[in-house]
C-alpha cells in the first residue's frame, strides 16, 4: 500500500524550464523573474503593489516595519497559528497581545479582539488576523474595528493563496497582507514570501527594508535606514511565476477533495471544516476535530496516511511567551483536538476514499 503524504508540491516541466532559463542567464539574485512574479501576484490579488521576500516570516516582519509598527506598539493577534505570527511582532520591537479564536473557523474571534482593545482603553496599534488553513477571517468586523480604533489591519495570509471573502481575494482585505510560498502551501516557490498592499508608502518602505535600507532600489551604497537582505531570488521568482497561473486549478481540486472527505465524515462525530456564507475556502489544510485525536492519528499512520497537528501548543503557552497570563480556552481546547489530513491536488479519488474510510472506521469520539 503506497504512502499518502500530508503535502505534495505540484512541480513540473514548466518550473524546471524556468529555473534552467535563470541558471543559463546567470542572473540568480533578485531581478526580472522576481519583478514579473510580483506584478502577476499583485494582479491576482487585486492589489496595487506586491513585494517579494525570502519567506513568509520575513514578509510579515517587513510588513509590520513598513506599516510603522515598532518599539512600544501593541499588535492583537491569535494564539492559534505558527509561532512566526507572534515572533515577527517582537522582532519589529512591538508586543503581541493574544485574543481567543472562533472554534468554527479557528480564526481570531472579533468579539474577543474587541474585548482586548477595550481592556487597553483603545490603545492598540494593529490587528493581525490569520486566515488559518486558507479560510478568511471575519474581515468585515476587523475592518470596522480597525476604523473605529484607528489601527492598522495586517492579514497573515501565509496559508491562504486563492481564498476569497465576499468575492474579494485574500490579500486585498486589509492595509497590507503577507503570503508564504513554503512547499506545503497551495503554491510554492521553494521558499519565498509576498507582501501585497494598495498603500504606496508601505510598498516603498517594504522595498527599502528588504534591501538593506537602500534608497535607490538597486545595489548602490545609499542607505537611509536599517534593513535586511530579505530579497527573493530569481530562481524562486521563476518557480512562483509559473505556479501562479495554475493556482485556481489547484484550489478547485483541493475543494473537491475536501467535499468528498466531508461526505465520508458526516455520519461521524468528527467536526469538519466550515465555510461561512461569503467565504471561499482554499483548503491549505483539511482539519478535523475529535475527542480522541491521538487515536485517530495513530489509525491514519498505521494506514500509511500522513497527518499533522496544527498546532499542538497555543503560542501563549510556549516557553518563549511565558508570562502572558490571559486564558485562551477555545484555542487551548482546539489544540488538543485538531488533526489535519491530506487534501492536496495529487490525491486520487481512491486516496481520498482511503483517508475518509480510515477516519470513519477509527471510532471517532465527540469533542468536549
Amino acid at each position: 500500500m503506497s504512502e499518502i503524504p500530508i503535502a505534495d508540491p505540484q512541480l513540473g516541466e514548466a518550473e524546471r524550464a524556468a529555473v534552467l532559463d535563470v541558471l543559463e542567464a546567470g542572473d540568480l539574485a533578485a531581478g526580472e523573474a522576481v519583478a514579473a512574479f510580483e506584478e502577476a501576484f499583485a494582479e491576482f490579488c487585486n492589489a496595487e503593489h506586491a513585494v517579494a521576500t525570502t519567506n513568509g516570516t520575513t514578509a510579515l516582519h517587513t510588513a509590520l516595519v513598513a506599516a510603522g509598527i515598532g518599539e512600544g506598539d501593541t499588535v492583537i493577534t491569535t494564539p492559534f497559528s505558527f509561532v512566526a505570527t507572534a515572533n515577527v511582532i517582537r522582532l519589529a520591537g512591538a508586543e503581541p497581545v493574544f485574543a481567543d479564536i472562533d472554534p468554527s473557523t479557528y480564526a481570531l474571534d472579533p468579539d474577543a479582539v474587541e474585548a482586548r482593545i477595550e481592556e487597553r482603553d483603545g490603545d492598540v496599534d494593529a490587528i493581525m488576523p490569520v486566515h488559518l488553513f486558507a479560510l478568511a477571517a471575519d474581515m468585515d468586523r476587523f475592518r470596522e474595528l480597525g476604523e473605529r480604533y484607528d489601527t492598522t489591519l495586517i492579514e497573515d495570509a501565509a496559508q491562504a493563496h486563492g481564498g476569497r471573502y465576499h468575492g474579494e481575494r485574500i490579500g486585498s482585505l486589509g492595509d497590507v497582507a503577507c503570503f508564504s510560498f513554503y512547499p506545503t502551501k497551495n503554491m510554492t516557490s521553494g521558499e519565498g514570501g509576498m507582501i501585497t498592499t494598495d498603500d504606496e508608502s508601505i510598498a516603498a518602505a517594504a522595498r527599502q527594508f528588504i534591501n538593506h535600507g537602500r534608497t535607490d532600489g538597486g545595489y548602490g551604497y545609499e542607505h537611509a535606514s536599517l534593513g535586511h537582505n530579505f530579497r527573493m531570488t530569481n530562481i524562486a521568482g521563476a518557480i512562483g511565476q509559473n505556479q501562479l497561473p495554475r493556482l485556481p486549478e489547484y484550489v478547485e481540486q483541493r475543494r473537491e477533495n475536501a467535499a468528498r472527505l466531508t461526505d465520508y465524515l458526516e455520519t461521524t462525530p468528527a467536526v469538519t471544516p466550515t465555510e461561512p456564507d461569503g467565504r471561499y475556502h482554499a483548503y491549505n489544510q483539511y482539519t478535523i476535530r475529535c475527542g480522541n485525536r491521538d487515536e485517530v492519528q495513530e489509525a491514519l499512520t498505521e494506514a500509511g496516511i500522513g497527518t499533522s497537528i496544527y498546532y499542538p501548543t497555543p503560542i501563549h503557552q510556549l516557553p518563549v511567551y511565558d508570562g502572558h497570563d490571559a486564558s485562551m480556552p477555545v484555542a487551548e481546547r482546539c489544540a488538543e483536538e485538531v488533526l489535519s489530513v491530506p487534501v492536496h491536488p495529487s490525491l486520487s479519488d481512491a486516496d481520498v476514499d482511503r483517508i475518509g474510510e480510515t477516519i470513519r472506521d477509527s471510532e471517532v469520539e465527540h469533542v468536549r
